[in-house]
């Protein structure tokens, strides 16, 4: 069996958006950590540390109730990082970061990374921009929560982690997913099985395949294009993985007020 290559720092696009002169100063500070499914990077309160930038892992940021229930409000994968806090200007984290799908990613102290946002360079433009479409989605998600079915969540979700991954394959338990969108387990198993009798995906033994994207991207709601559509504006480093040397050129993203299928309004972007 072929190992693995070791993921590299440019796996993770923002850290490949980074000029040369920036990389040559953080890149030394890099620390490259294995990702185990389920593993608890911070809780929510908790102090923070180190930035995180995955490269092949995906990150759901949670917010935990009293009870212990608790719903996934966004997805971080290889176009950011975990750890907005430390340089929004707080130590502590509002939600928990539990590792979705296994993988690795790079940390970054606190410390280089403040030193290096303080310069009001790349990376503060860059962090800033990430943070604005991560605030987006966590708005498209508090409305999608509330007002689309199990299964177009389920679309929703399975599509965002998809666009995080280098394939077309998730590690997960329904009851994993369930907690992930703080629903009813019995309500994501049908919606599973509908979506395998469809030929959307396969799933056996906590192995999701997706079988037919274009399929899925129908049966989702259209949180998942709002969001899609947003994050391609924002971050036109991802595609392209290219070097942002002039600010005033990145495109910037424009909102229209929509209304949903229940008469919802929904942000997008255009």
């Amino acid at each position: 069996m072929v190992a693995k290559p070791q993921p590299e720092p440019q796996h993770n696009h923002l850290l490949a958006a980074l000029p040369p002169e920036v990389q040559s100063r953080l890149f030394p500070y890099l620390e490259l950590v294995p990702l185990p499914l389920r593993a608890v990077l911070y809780e929510s309160g908790s102090c923070m540390r180190h930035v995180y930038f995955p490269t092949d892992s995906i990150i759901s940021l949670q917010y935990l109730l009293e009870s212990g229930a608790s719903t996934a409000i966004s997805v971080v994968g290889n176009e950011g990082l975990v750890g907005i806090s430390l340089f929004m200007g707080g130590e502590t984290t509002p939600s928990r970061s539990l590792v979705q799908s296994a993988g690795h990613a790079y940390r970054l102290p606190k410390r280089r990374v403040k030193e290096e946002f303080d310069r009001h360079g790349q990376l503060l433009f860059l962090m800033l921009r990430y943070t604005q479409a991560l605030i987006w989605q966590i708005s498209q998600t508090a409305v999608c929560n509330r007002q689309h079915s199990i299964a177009e969540q389920l679309c929703r979700w399975l599509l965002l982690s998809m666009d995080r991954l280098p394939d077309t394959h998730l590690t997960m338990t329904q009851e994993f997913i369930s907690n992930m969108l703080g629903v009813r387990r019995e309500g994501v198993t049908q919606a599973a099985k509908n979506l395998q009798g469809l030929g959307v995906i396969s799933y056996s033994r906590g192995l999701i395949k997706v079988i037919d994207r274009s399929k899925l991207e129908d049966l989702s709601c259209e949180c998942y294009a709002v969001v899609r559509e947003a994050t391609d504006v924002l971050l036109d480093y991802m595609p392209q993985r290219q070097v942002i040397k002039d600010v005033d050129a990145i495109p910037t993203a424009k909102l229209r007020v929509a209304k949903g299928a229940n008469g919802s309004a929904v942000a997008e972007a255009v």
